[in-house]
């Protein structure tokens, strides 16, 4: 997905990077409508889940679907969701998430999206996002409709 924007530059997105819980999840289950919409946009861009997986339930809610599952391992989950974002390249990436530990992972990426849902949504990813949506399913509309995205994002 390639976009311009007045005054916010050039978008040119091969990635999308989700966090599980509190943004594509709930309580550890799938929100409604996302496995369809993952299925959709793997066709257009090369989908991450990563997650510290606290319900344990990513690797069998997600086994089914185009994506490529990264469970977090370190002792700074903040910093591991940062660097994973940069190592894809983060100019290309639409990072969502909700909570503190994705913070730096919205940061770092071209565009930061933060979901608010009923998990709510950290003061600190807030701040270090470009955009905040009240669900997963305005996330998937957006993309859908990028001239959403451009009216936002422009200066």
């Amino acid at each position: 997905m390639k976009l311009s924007v007045q005054n916010f530059g050039e978008i040119n997105i091969k990635y999308l990077v989700f966090d599980y819980n509190g943004t594509i999840a709930i309580d550890g289950k799938l929100i409604e409508n996302v496995a369809k919409n993952i299925i959709e946009f793997s066709k257009k861009f090369e989908i991450y889940v990563i997650t510290s997986d606290t319900n344990g339930s990513a690797v069998k809610n997600l086994q089914n679907l185009p994506v490529k599952l990264k469970i977090l391992t370190s002792d700074n989950h903040t910093k591991e969701k940062e660097e994973f974002v940069k190592s894809l390249g983060a100019s290309n990436v639409i990072a969502v998430g909700n909570g503190n530990n994705d913070s730096l992972m919205l940061k770092a990426s071209r565009v930061g999206i933060c979901i608010l849902q009923n998990e709510g949504a950290s003061s600190k990813a807030i701040i270090n996002s470009d955009l905040i949506l009240k669900d997963i399913n305005d996330f998937f509309d957006m993309l859908k409709t990028s001239k959403r995205l451009i009216a936002t994002l422009r200066m």
